[in-house]
């Protein structure tokens, strides 16, 4: 971390402290003074992981009490609306979504510039983001997959929809000209949807100061012996834990970190008796480890469309293949149960619909319970179930406009960009990269590069944005060429055992 933006944050602790945020569990600090961490916590920067984040001043223990946030400091549509003016055109004007009202408030409160009582907290806040509802054209198109390319472009009609809903009380709140704009509105909705924590009282959550700084861990994958019939079926592996409602919220799932013994959550959450927003170390850190929160089970598109990120290694990432309408009839299992695992394995549900896909329809009722207790049928129809599997797989990557090593290359294209200045460097490094002047010269198009003579900030947002969807892509067809090799391996497999 630089020091002028260490500086700038020093600040924002003293503030913090003052309010009685504090990383220590009897609110007494001996390093440093007039900071709320020191105790359990540290700024710091992690260049491989999240960037700045928390880590641990100390070991800490798992279950152990590291972040308490009075009620008081969290920012809310209660806690904003001590202002009457706003609380007064909010009752009164059409009904609008808790995630709508919160980012009205948000900007009326942003508005007030010095004068708001949580300004040392909201000059901090990132002034752009990288989720799904900021992409160009392009950026869309760069993710090549036509389920993604839906998912941006639903996310960014939602966006400019709820904005016109909620544009004419901002006007009746006498927003400024800036805070009025569709891109003002992205970015309320979007520090919503990546920085809020829930709350019991509001469907919006909460904005929490300091303990949003916690980046994200991905929850611990259920053991593969747990992914049963049973266990589909009483819908554990269906559990949902997006969105609360057009807002996502971290803590969603901080269930999966409830300790029985403690009678708590030990990942956060609200606490009434303490009226605080609690956080607790989610496993044992050394000294200088960086602390995570989990948000929730998301996927890499879910956390591109969210929270503006994707993860190198995502256990809860899949893949979600096309399959053909008499496998959905044939069968009983949710849709959203057939995928490819982020390691190429097909899911429990995916192989049992297709085991009984593959059997002659007068036999699948003496045979379904075997099925659906995950059993082969037969060695002729497991290989059959993943020759399909991994021709659908084969299919899908011939479909897409360029290839693994390609994508590469392209991100090698794009680290190279990321470090030039001036267009003229840029025009150059071109010339060099004849290989993908293609997708390259597209993007320089696509933001009018060649007309201007520095590389503007915009346009190095743009860069990021177009490199998320590159990552977000690769990882996509690793996924189908490991399950390609997954289905190769296996058919192998029963074939030399029925030789």
């Amino acid at each position: 971390m630089e020091n002028a933006e260490y500086e700038k944050l020093v600040g924002f602790f003293e503030w913090a402290s003052k309010l009685g945020i504090s990383d220590s569990p009897n609110n007494f600090h001996s390093l440093p003074p007039n900071s709320c961490l020191g105790n359990s916590l540290l700024l710091s920067y992690f260049p491989d992981a999240g960037g700045r984040g928390l880590g641990a001043a100390r070991d800490l223990r798992k279950g152990e009490l590291v972040l308490k946030v009075p009620k008081s400091t969290l920012i809310t549509r209660d806690s904003l609306f001590r202002d009457e003016f706003l609380s007064s055109a909010v009752n009164n004007h059409n009904p609008l979504s808790p995630t709508q009202i919160l980012a009205v408030c948000l900007l009326f409160e942003m508005g007030k510039g010095k004068s708001s009582f949580w300004y040392p907290y909201l000059i901090h806040l990132p002034r752009c983001y990288d989720i799904l509802a900021t992409f160009s054209e392009f950026e869309k198109q760069a993710l090549q997959v036509d389920d993604a390319i839906w998912t941006a472009e639903k996310a960014i009609s939602k966006a400019e929809a709820e904005w016109k809903e909620a544009f004419l009380l901002m006007q009746q709140l006498q927003f400024r000209p800036q805070f009025l704009t569709l891109r003002a509105w992205i970015w309320a909705c979007a520090t919503i949807s990546s920085r809020t924590l829930h709350v019991p009282w509001d469907e919006a959550g909460c904005l929490c100061p300091v303990g949003d700084l916690f980046n994200y861990a991905v929850p611990e994958e259920e053991p593969s012996s747990y992914e049963t019939a049973e266990s589909w079926m009483n819908g554990s592996f269906l559990q949902d834990d997006g969105p609360l409602s057009s807002g996502i919220s971290r803590s969603n799932v901080f269930v999966e970190g409830y300790d029985a013994h403690m009678q708590r959550l030990t990942d956060g959450g609200f606490d009434e008796d303490n009226a605080a927003y609690c956080f607790y170390a989610r496993k044992n850190y050394k000294k200088g480890e960086q602390v995570l929160l989990s948000y929730g089970t998301y996927t890499n598109l879910e956390l591109l469309e969210f929270y503006g990120f994707c993860l190198d290694e995502n256990s809860n990432d899949k893949v979600f293949i096309p399959l053909e309408a008499s496998m959905y009839i044939c069968n009983s299992w949710a849709v959203d149960s057939l995928y490819i695992h982020e390691d190429g394995k097909p899911s429990f549900a995916l192989l049992s619909a297709l085991r009984l896909w593959a059997t002659p329809p007068n036999q699948r009722r003496s045979i379904g319970h075997l099925a659906y207790s995950g059993s082969q049928l037969s060695v002729e129809n497991e290989i059959m179930v993943l020759k399909w599997i991994s021709k659908s797989c084969q299919s899908i990557l011939k479909s897409l406009a360029t290839t693994v090593e390609e994508d590469n290359l392209v991100l090698s294209s794009i680290s190279k960009l990321q470090n030039l200045n001036k267009c003229r460097e840029v025009k150059k490094m071109i010339q060099c990269e004849c290989e993908f002047e293609g997708e390259v010269s597209a993007f320089l198009e696509a933001n009018n590069v060649q007309k201007v003579e520095n590389v503007c900030s915009k346009t190095k947002r743009s860069i990021e944005r177009w490199k998320l969807a590159v990552e977000w892509r690769l990882r996509y067809k690793t996924i189908l060429i490991d399950c390609i090799s997954y289905c190769a391996q296996i058919i192998i497999s029963l074939s030399t055992q029925n030789a």
